[in-house]
This record gives structure tokens, C-alpha cells and sequence, in this order.
């Protein structure tokens, strides 16, 4: 059974973050990738700057044009002697992924699935008789993501592997965060990894796939991906911005760490395979936490907002101390999720009432009604992450829903440094400028009837206010209402 790199053992990567860990005693660097092209750069080059280990975690990983950039990353990074270790979820595999089925026959690359209840199935009908008699296992998914080099560097946060991650969709822009760590917390986050690569959910996938490979179709393989790159490396900005190697720019200082003390906080992979009532989630516990402990702001990125009863409570109690409360989340028309909306919907008035700040991001630049199934240009907030009082940040996959705390597995960094707080602070605070997100209020009503809804922002330019989910189109609005009604508060 492999392991992570033990955090002595020799390599560049070490070396140079040998000094500036010196001097930074008992803190970890970090660096927050707040754009796609930057994200997507970075993670190719922790696959260049890898001369031991290479271990990704991932909820999803597509075989589109940046997922197949960073899978040729990842087969070459193998070419050189690296063992490379790829943990995937189950939910998103699309039967056997052809190129992971091909790579995972590198001597080099295993890959793995965790929770799997289709990827062994040979077709349709079977995996969706799968889902049918095991829904609850169904329903829990890994959605930890997290990249490792060496066990020295890693990037966490919201990003999985897809062309909407990374700025190179046509149909879809996720606005998303991510933080590239460097330090003794990576070994934190390698740990981790291990739990999760030997639990008992997670499956080889040569054990599931029923595909045959022989050297031939690597070979194969490998030509395609290096073809691929050729041809869309440049197109996609998939190239890091600086050819210096990792190892190089750390020692010269290059990267601009920000040095900090950190927390990691991470769910057992038992969340998934024997759940219990009595189990408290690491992530979202030290994050309702470090909530009731704002003194005076708490800022949070949540795509996926669904408080219900006990998060307007935990939310309004901490306004009603004076502590400025502002969620960002999706609009109905941004969102990629629609029934998520039935579950935040409802929230709404009584977290206005109790002083909370809502905005909801636009499904930009037209503006134009939201497709159910997309739509050209549409962007959506993907982004999870929390600031509390501008001095620590949260960053990591769980967003403010029952899902994240009961269901699926997550992580967070607890990062205590006023530095990455203000950069999220502001990134917060352009997300949510009228013309990037609707404020929501609660509009005047003269004859005290029921409060109702408004929405405001700068739309071409020109001020706005509407008294309806804005753009959304009916067909939102009428999956919304369907969703309400069907019992499935606790799978939102």
C-alpha cells in the first residue's frame, strides 16, 4: 500500500522551502489563485516541479481540452520515475474515462474511485439500477479537491478539472479560489490524501474497468496528449506565465508567500462509508466557530447557500452582535444547480430580517434569461471561502448547506494571516459591486402586508431594480418551485 512522501526525504522542492520555513517557524506560505488561467498554470507546474510524488484529489475530473492539458501534465510527470497517485469521485466518471483508463496502465499511475456505484457497471441500465438500490450511499460523495507535489506543495479550494474551472468554457465561467500551500501543512493535506486513498470506499480502477489496454494504447496515448498540447497549450494559457521551475522561484522569492500559522480541517472518509448521527464535520465545525467568534465581519463565498432554521440563527445571531454579515452566493440565473435554490429561497426574508447581507451573482456579461441547461457566456460563483474580521480565511470545498455538513466530505485551511484575509476581502468586495451581483433587500411595503423581494444592480450600465428572481427565465423559476415542494431539503 503506498504512502506519502515522507516530508524529510530529499528533493528541490524541499531544499529551497528549507529557508524561508526557517525563518517562518511553525507556519506555512501561501498564495491565493483567484484566476482560472493562473489556477490552470499552477497546477501544471507542480506537475513540472514534481520529482517524487504527484497526488490529486478531485470530486471531478473531465477529459476536456485543460483536463486532458493536465492529465498529459500528470503522464509525463510519470515518464520522469514520479508516482503518481489520482483519487477521483465517483459520480462525475462517465462510465470509464478513456484517457485515465490508458494512463492508469503507466507503471508509474494508479487511479483510483472512491464510492463507486456505477463505474463497474457496464452500461446504463445497470448503473441506474445501482443508484436505485443504494441512493444513500449514492447521495455522500467525496468532494475534497487537492493537488500534491512531493509533499511539500499543494493547491486547495474550489477547483475541480474542467474547462470551466480555468476560464476556457464557452458555455461556462465558474468565478472560483483556490490557494496554493507550501509548508508543514501540505503534509497535514498528505495525510489526508492517504486516509482517503486506503479507505475502504476507495476502489483501484483496475478492479472496475473492463476496457483492455496493452502498451500500444499508451504509446497511443501519450501521442495524442502531447499532440494535444501542441496544439492548445498556448490558445489555452496553460503555459506558466514564469518557465522558471518552482523549486527556483521559491528560492529567489518569486512566488510571494505569504507566511502564516494555518489549520487544517478535513472530514473522515468514514463520513461516506459508515456514517453516523453522531458525527461533527472538522470543517464546517471550526468554521461555525471561528462565526460566532466575529467581532466585527464575516464575509463568505458560498455558491451553494441553503441555511435553513439553524444556519439564519448561527447567521443572525452573530449580525445581532453588530458584526457585519454579507453572503455572496448565486442567483437563480447563475446558478449551475437549480434545485439548490429551493432550499435557499425560502431563507431569504428571514436572514434580511435578521440583518444579514445577501448578494447574488449574475449569470454575466448578456444578462440575458438563463437556459435550464446552460446557456453561451454564462458565469457562475463557484468559489468557497470565508473571511472573519479580515484577519483569517477559510479556503477550501465546503460551501454554507446540508450537504456539506452531513453528506459529502470536505476540507478547509484555517489560514490566521490579515494579508490573505484583505485579498479576499476584496475579491469579495469586487464580486459583489452592482455590476458583478444583485444586491437583495427587502422592499417597503406601505400597507405592512407580507415583506417582499427586491433586487438591485447595474445592468448596461444603468441602474436597476427588479421585484423578481432577475433573468432567470420561467423555466428556473418553475423547476424551483417543483423542487419545493419535494422532500429534499436534506439533499440540497
Amino acid at each position: 500500500m503506498s504512502h506519502a512522501l515522507s516530508a524529510d526525504t530529499a528533493t528541490p522542492l524541499r531544499d529551497a522551502l528549507a529557508a524561508p520555513a526557517a525563518a517562518h517557524p511553525g507556519q506555512s506560505g501561501f498564495r491565493l489563485l483567484a484566476d482560472g488561467a493562473t489556477a490552470l498554470q499552477m497546477r501544471i507546474a507542480l506537475a513540472r516541479a514534481a520529482t517524487k510524488t504527484l497526488d490529486m484529489q478531485y470530486y471531478i475530473a473531465t477529459e476536456d481540452t485543460t483536463g486532458k492539458l493536465l492529465l498529459g501534465a500528470a503522464l509525463y510527470a510519470a515518464d520522469r520515475g514520479v508516482r503518481v497517485r489520482m483519487l477521483v469521485d465517483d459520480l462525475n466518471f462517465d462510465d470509464i474515462d478513456r484517457v485515465m483508463a490508458a494512463l492508469n496502465t503507466h507503471q508509474n499511475i494508479e487511479i483510483r474511485v472512491f464510492n463507486p456505484f456505477g463505474a463497474s457497471q457496464r452500461g446504463m441500465v445497470e448503473r441506474t439500477a445501482n443508484f436505485f438500490t443504494r441512493i444513500d450511499s449514492f447521495t455522500r460523495r467525496m468532494h475534497n479537491k487537492a493537488m500534491i507535489a512531493d509533499n511539500q506543495l499543494a493547491i486547495v479550494g474550489g477547483r475541480n478539472l474542467g474547462d470551466e474551472y480555468f476560464s476556457a468554457s464557452p458555455t461556462l465561467q465558474f468565478r472560483d479560489l483556490d490557494v496554493l500551500a507550501a509548508g508543514p501543512v501540505t503534509h497535514d493535506i498528505s495525510k489526508s490524501f492517504d486516509d482517503y486513498w486506503v479507505s475502504a470506499s476507495s476502489y483501484p480502477l483496475r478492479v472496475l474497468n473492463h476496457q483492455k489496454f496493452d502498451p500500444k494504447d499508451l504509446d497511443a496515448m501519450r501521442d495524442e496528449l502531447r499532440d494535444h498540447w501542441r496544439k492548445n497549450a498556448d490558445p489555452y494559457n496553460a503555459k506558466p506565465l514564469n518557465a522558471t521551475p518552482l523549486a527556483q522561484q521559491i528560492a529567489r522569492d518569486q512566488l510571494e508567500l505569504v507566511w502564516a500559522p494555518a489549520e487544517f480541517k478535513v472530514d473522515a472518509p468514514d463520513k461516506v462509508a459508515r456514517p453516523t448521527d453522531a458525527y461533527v464535520s472538522p470543517p464546517m465545525q471550526r468554521l461555525g466557530e471561528l462565526t460566532r467568534g466575529a467581532r466585527k465581519e464575516f464575509l463568505a463565498f458560498s455558491p451553494y447557500f441553503v441555511p435553513h432554521d439553524a444556519g439564519v440563527k448561527i447567521l443572525g445571531d452573530t449580525a445581532a452582535r453588530g458584526v457585519r454579515v454579507a453572503i455572496a452566493t448565486n442567483s437563480l440565473a447563475a446558478t449551475d444547480a437549480v434545485a439548490v435554490q429551493a432550499g435557499y429561497a425560502p431563507c431569504r426574508i428571514p436572514l434580511l430580517q435578521r440583518g444579514v447581507e445577501l448578494y447574488e451573482f449574475k449569470a454575466q456579461p448578456d444578462q440575458q434569461p438563463a437556459r435550464l441547461f446552460g446557456s453561451r457566456s454564462r458565469a457562475s460563483l463557484h468559489a468557497k471561502a470565508y473571511v472573519i474580521d479580515r484577519q483569517t480565511l477559510v479556503i477550501g470545498s465546503l460551501n454554507l448547506d446540508p450537504r456539506s455538513a452531513h453528506l459529502n466530505t470536505e476540507l478547509a485551511l484555517v489560514i490566521h494571516s490579515p494579508v490573505l484575509a484583505q485579498q479576499a476581502a476584496a475579491i469579495f468586495a469586487r464580486v459583489t459591486q452592482p455590476d458583478e451581483s444583485y444586491r437583495v433587500t427587502l422592499a417597503k411595503q406601505a400597507d405592512g402586508s407580507r415583506p417582499a423581494l427586491e433586487w438591485t444592480g447595474v445592468d448596461g450600465g444603468q441602474p436597476t431594480t427588479y421585484h423578481v428572481d432577475p433573468h432567470a427565465g420561467l423555466m428556473r423559476n418553475v423547476m424551483t418551485g417543483i423542487f419545493m415542494l419535494l422532500p429534499v431539503d436534506d439533499q440540497l
